[in-house]
């Protein structure tokens, strides 16, 4: 019943693989969740938001000169997906709007390298953007509309040792350079949380790996209550050894210093 009320989108793939879009799962309106399984057994999830702004030219009001506007295009949540998995490497592909805008995430699995001291890693490799700005939705009266393809250039980001999922709500920017090298694509990831290799339970990622940023935000949130907590224990610490000096000099019998007050002791 569960399924039947959620946004579940199958679509069979080669190798007996088939897709889920979980996107109706999300409790963030703007994040989507991905499912690959080979055979009935979860192989690569995903989970993010993602947008892309996309240059291009319209003409200026004098209609000689040209104007640089920006498309910002977000995921839709009814995107199709396909998915592929491997050993070494898998690959997660999402397309909406009829097939107009695709958006390809391909990863690696890197095995231990004892030379250059390196784990086992997994890292997304390669991006690949495919957009029409002849589409009127994010384009408005694009100059020389068509197709076109943006990718990115020696990639290697979300770098995660093998076994674990990457986590990282902190928005990150990937550039992709279009076809023709005039262009600059700007993909924005947020709210991540990915695992392309190694997935031990099904629909269940595995321990997380945080981002760089996530740590450095988490730890400038808990350091001041760690400050907090140390100072009010040396605090503490201070008004009891205090009390218990007093205590113990209270207790102690004064010797008169004076010789003539002998006589009034005892």
């Amino acid at each position: 019943a569960g399924r039947s009320s959620m946004e579940l989108l199958r679509r069979p793939a080669a190798g007996l693989q088939e897709v889920e879009n979980l996107s109706g799962l999300s409790t963030s309106p703007e994040k989507d969740i991905f499912v690959v399984r080979d055979n009935g057994t979860t192989c690569l999830m995903a989970e993010f938001a993602a947008k892309l702004t996309v240059p291009y030219d319209v003409s200026a009001s004098n209609y000689v000169d040209l104007i640089t506007e920006e498309a910002e295009i977000p995921l839709s949540r009814g995107a199709a997906v396909r998915g592929k998995c491997g050993t070494a490497d898998a690959e997660l592909q999402i397309s909406w709007l009829d097939k107009v805008y695709t958006l390809k995430l391909y990863f690696i699995k890197e095995g231990h390298n004892a030379t250059k001291r390196q784990e086992a890693v997994w890292k997304m490799n390669k991006i690949q953007f495919v957009y029409d700005s002849s589409e009127r939705t994010y384009f408005k009266d694009a100059v020389n509309p068509g197709k076109h393809t943006a990718n990115s250039h020696h990639l290697s980001a979300l770098v995660t040792p093998a076994g674990k999922s990457y986590e990282c709500q902190a928005q990150q920017t990937i550039s992709l350079i279009t076809s023709d090298h005039q262009r600059t694509v700007t993909l924005l990831l947020s709210e991540v949380r990915i695992q392309p290799f190694d997935i031990r339970a099904d629909f269940v990622f595995s321990e997380g790996h945080k981002c760089p940023v996530d740590e450095r935000e988490q730890l400038e949130e808990t350091l001041p209550l760690i400050l907090g907590l140390v100072l009010g224990l040396m605090i503490v610490i201070t008004v009891c050894v205090y009390h218990i000096h007093h205590k113990l000099t209270a207790n102690q019998v004064q010797i008169p210093r004076d010789r003539s007050q002998y006589k009034h002791m005892g």
